[in-house]
């Protein structure tokens, strides 16, 4: 199951979600995503825990509790909405 965590600070690194997840289960993967551009973080990241009951212990355990000083918000990771062919027009009249 994935998860999301947001409300990172942006010096939490991937080892330390990492060890605060393994507290309740088999970790898979750790993602920070960061900026494209300048390669800093851009504070959310995502978890992947090999079963359901892990993710949900999980999620139920760290939601609220700080790490580097800021409160982490952790839920279920939601599929992101299909994008819309197109767009990316001038607009108006030409």
């Amino acid at each position: 199951m994935r998860i999301y965590i947001g409300n990172m600070s942006y010096d939490t690194t991937e080892e330390q979600l990492r060890e605060a997840f393994e507290g309740f289960g088999e970790v898979v993967s750790v993602n920070i995503i960061t900026d494209r551009d300048t390669g800093r973080p851009k504070g959310f990241g995502f978890v992947e825990m090999a079963d359901q009951e892990a993710a949900t212990a999980a999620i139920g355990g760290l939601n609220g509790q700080e790490i580097n000083g800021r409160a982490l918000n952790v839920n279920e990771a939601r599929p992101r909405p299909d994008k819309k062919p197109g767009g990316g027009g001038r607009g108006g009249r030409w």
